[in-house]
């Protein structure tokens, strides 16, 4: 098979958390591919989304607990009039609610130093070599020393075997959101409109209608798909076409029961359904319930996290449990790191965690702040010749000291 490319560190998936393992390889020394099937980088952040939870912890007093490049993504945002802070209507820490098209203009910038490649997906794990990776121009070998599994799904894991963890019907739903025009908001408040949805027919009845960074446009986090699998084909068509169907259900209810929305229009829906859990990783530790209520630190904590355990899979609500205290608790390096499988890392919302846990550290404030350390987790392998579970972790931690982590 020919070699498309080769070098230090291969990122497959260019959401938050593989574009901040990009970004981190190449600033540790590394040569970088960086795999994204769509074409554009910032995932779910730009297909889904418009506002970043998990930078935040909540409590009385603001803490920021996420800082380095996730961070330094919220400044260029900022300084491009592009983003504002706010709270959450239901207190998760105050969120950075953000333009999604901007937000591609910088993740495109940050990762200029890195080779990056749109329109491929990684189909093959190669032991000993690297990844295949499907392309326009057909199928070709990527050769590196380290792989960063930054898909979400978990997909390079999975298909080096990897042990991980499918959470079937208790998968955390997934939802399509969607963009109105046309809205004053100033003539519901939320708390009125979650006691309108309360007497509504609807699969969900709370969730968010917030502001964007353009005037009279809002965006929705109001859908709910339960009870398929993100990772069967088919169950996951069928997803997309059901959250579009609850879209226009949400946006009837909308216009002829809200104050505010009678003229809306709606302006767009989510490029793709956005996917809360799918596989997780059994890695060489599993980050528990009692870690995060507790408030734990790890010896070997490479990201922080405030977030409570956000629980969409109980029916028409969602769970809140918050940490002891309003306070913090650090994800360890292990949850990113496979017990079988060498040469390979994992960032983002596919971390070694049970599904209790999993609700609290999914949020792309900790998806960023864990690409960040597997990034420079996989230079520092690299460039040692080691497999990144040799690494030393008091290296790394002082390395994302230096470049404005929060540990």
């Amino acid at each position: 098979m020919n070699v498309l490319w080769e070098g230090d560190v291969v990122v497959a998936g260019g959401g938050s958390a593989g574009c901040a393992a990009a970004v981190a390889a190449v600033r540790a020394g590394a040569s970088c591919l960086l795999v994204e099937p769509a074409g554009f980088l910032g995932g779910t952040g730009v297909a889904v989304l418009d506002t970043f939870y998990g930078f935040y912890a909540p409590g009385p007093v603001s803490r920021r607990v996420v800082g380095g490049i996730g961070w330094e993504v919220c400044e260029r945002l900022f300084a491009a009039g592009a983003a504002f802070e706010r709270p959450n209507t239901y207190g998760a820490g105050t969120g950075v609610t953000y333009e999604p098209e901007e937000l591609k203009l910088v993740w495109d910038e940050l990762t200029s130093e890195a080779s990056v490649l749109l329109h491929a997906r990684v189909c093959a794990y190669v032991p000993g070599a690297g990844v295949e990776v499907e392309t326009v121009a057909g199928r070709f070998l990527v050769k590196a020393r380290v792989i960063v599994d930054a898909t979400g799904d978990g997909e390079v894991a999975w298909r080096a075997g990897a042990a991980l963890e499918r959470p079937g019907l208790r998968a955390q739903p997934m939802t399509a959101t969607f963009r109105l025009g046309g809205v004053d908001l100033s003539a519901t408040s939320s708390s009125e409109l979650h006691a309108l949805m309360a007497d509504a027919d609807l699969p969900r009845r709370e969730g968010s209608v917030h502001r964007t960074v353009n005037d009279g446009i809002v965006h929705t986090n109001l859908t709910r798909v339960s009870g398929l699998d993100p990772t069967d084909p088919f169950e996951l068509s069928r997803a997309e076409r059901e959250g579009r169907a609850q879209v226009r259900e949400y946006v009837r209810f909308l216009r002829a029961k809200v104050p505010g929305y009678e003229s809306a229009v709606l302006l767009s829906t989510s490029v793709r359904i956005g996917v809360r859990e799918s596989r997780r990783l059994l890695g060489q530790y599993v980050l528990t319930s009692d870690d995060v209520l507790a408030g734990r630190d790890f010896p070997d904590t490479i990201a922080r996290c405030g977030a409570p355990i956000e629980d969409h899979a109980a029916g028409s609500a969602t769970r809140w449990e918050y940490v002891h205290d309003y306070g913090t608790y650090g994800i360890p390096y292990r949850c990113l790191l496979p017990v079988e499988v060498g040469g390979l890392i994992v960032a983002g919302r596919c971390l070694s965690a049970t599904h209790d846990a999993h609700a609290s550290a999914r949020s792309m404030g900790q998806c960023m702040a864990m690409g960040q350390a597997a990034g420079t987790a996989a230079a520092l392998a690299a460039r040692a010749g080691l497999d990144p579970g040799a690494v030393d972790v008091e290296v790394l931690r002082a390395r994302l000291r230096e470049e404005g982590a929060l540990l």
